[in-house]
């Protein structure tokens, strides 16, 4: 055989060679990234995730809209702990409208730790309001199956007209709720403080925009969440995740306006849920859909 025969029959077996190895490695990141899967048909849209405060390998996961006013404790394999029921708004036929996110954080007394649920879907952009439930954490969560919390709502609204959101986050060191919207070329950034007055109403302070490459609808924000010591932040959308460090304890609204790493991430479905680590070594996702897988990744 011709060295020109020998080639035009090597080259394409390299090349095929090659993508099938390269094919398999993205296989075997994505099988070895997964964790654990979620393992009750009810989290069949699941749209956030955070780390308990109190309870070790305990993390909190929600549906979004047409679920009821719940949430619940698994541990990162999948295995539900609990299911916590609180009261949301008596005008909501479901007590809630569309929770969207859920964040761990400080509260009004030292030493505790608190959940904070996000009731900030708003698809049509036409809500007069938003509701964010506070609820002080109970051990309990962690081995009751059924468990039931004291929801302390506040209301907040736009200082610049509704607009959907599925990201809550809460910044320990400055003490501020972070809310970021979803749709817009650039989203935009807003804060309000943690320590508020049961069922107020506040308007929301618009901080920043922030804006993201991509297609529109792949480059949507769907989930953030801040590092338990209040020292890193974590964004996606559909495709990608951010990653900062804070600098000098400088408000958050300032470190995520500076250019962003993009960590590891398998695409999901339809992965709205993202949460630090306790350590903040790692971070975990989550996608809606029944029995969708729950994937780990650490922080290069």
């Amino acid at each position: 055989m011709s060295r020109t025969k020998k080639l035009r029959v090597i080259i394409p077996l390299v090349i095929i060679l090659f993508l099938g190895a390269y094919g398999r490695h993205r296989y075997d990141n994505q099988q070895s990234n997964v964790v654990g899967r979620l393992q009750i048909k009810a989290m069949d849209e699941i749209s956030g995730i955070a780390a308990s405060g109190i309870n070790k390998d305990l993390y909190y996961v929600h549906n979004d809209s047409g679920d009821t006013s719940r949430f619940f404790g698994i541990l990162p394999t999948g295995a539900v702990k609990s299911t916590v029921y609180f009261k949301g708004d008596s005008k909501e036929p479901w007590g809630v409208h569309d929770c969207e996110d859920i964040a761990v954080g400080p509260g009004p007394e030292k030493g505790k730790s608190y959940v904070y649920m996000g009731d900030i879907g708003d698809n049509y952009s036409v809500r007069p309001y938003l509701t964010i439930y506070r609820m002080e954490e109970q051990k309990s969560w962690a081995k009751d199956s059924i468990a039931h919390a004291d929801a302390i709502p506040i209301h907040v609204k736009y200082p610049d007209g509704a607009k959907d959101a599925e990201t809550l986050m809460i910044d320990p060191v400055e003490k501020l709720i972070y809310i970021v919207s979803k749709r817009q070329d650039s989203v935009t950034v807003y804060t309000t403080p943690l320590i508020y007055k049961p069922n107020d109403t506040v308007t929301l302070t618009k901080r920043c925009k922030l804006f993201f490459k991509g297609l529109k609808l792949f480059k949507w924000i769907t989930a953030g969440d801040i590092s338990k010591d209040g020292q890193q932040v974590l964004i996606k959308s559909y495709t990608k995740v951010y990653y900062w460090k804070r600098e000098n304890n400088e408000p958050i609204w300032k470190t995520i306006q500076r250019t962003p790493q993009v960590l590891p991430y398998t695409q999901e479905r339809q992965g709205e849920a993202i949460g630090f680590t306790p350590d903040g070594k790692g971070y975990y996702t989550c996608s809606e859909g029944v029995y969708t897988p729950i994937y780990h990744y650490n922080i290069p």
